[in-house]
């Protein structure tokens, strides 16, 4: 039996990261250097400066991921409560209806919580309006991120 090539590996994992980068909770930037690391491991390559700049990428898509959801809701004028609330709200349904049901969730908890607030209807709906489409948003960034770490390491490879 012959060893599988690293690139395949890699290139498996990378594409792994970018169809995680669809899941909310799911770090595919964290899969993506990972793919990375193990190439970089099994082969030494690529150079240090192009190692550096990947996982430095892999690593700013973790943290977009992780903190995303949140700069939405605060973008849209949620309070630091309804953010904290919502992202609990999000986890939660997460696993119990996954994605679709945790963007529902938030929107329902940021709705609820700003009328609360301000008793204004139209302000409500807006912040929830706001974050619902920086979710979907932070989720297209993340595929982008993962998807340029993928070409990337293709360009390098083949450079």
């Amino acid at each position: 039996m012959l060893p599988i090539d690293p690139v395949v590996i890699t290139v498996l994992l990378l594409l792994a990261g970018i169809v995680a980068s669809l899941v909310p909770l799911v770090p595919g930037g964290a899969i993506s250097t990972l793919g990375i690391a193990y190439y970089w491991v099994a082969t030494g390559e690529p150079g240090t400066v192009a190692l550096l700049g990947f996982v430095g990428l892999g690593v700013f898509t973790v943290i977009f991921d992780l903190l995303g959801d949140a700069i939405s809701a605060r973008v849209g004028g949620a309070s630091t409560a309804t953010t904290l609330v919502a992202a609990v709200v999000a986890v939660v349904l997460m696993f119990v209806l996954g994605p679709l049901g945790a963007l529902i969730g938030v929107v329902t908890v940021v709705i609820t919580l700003e009328y609360l607030r301000h008793r204004d209807v139209r302000r409500g709906l807006r912040t929830a309006a706001i974050t619902a489409v920086g979710m979907l948003a932070s989720t297209a960034i993340q595929v982008l991120l993962t998807a340029s770490i993928l070409v990337g390491f293709l360009f390098v490879l083949w450079l």
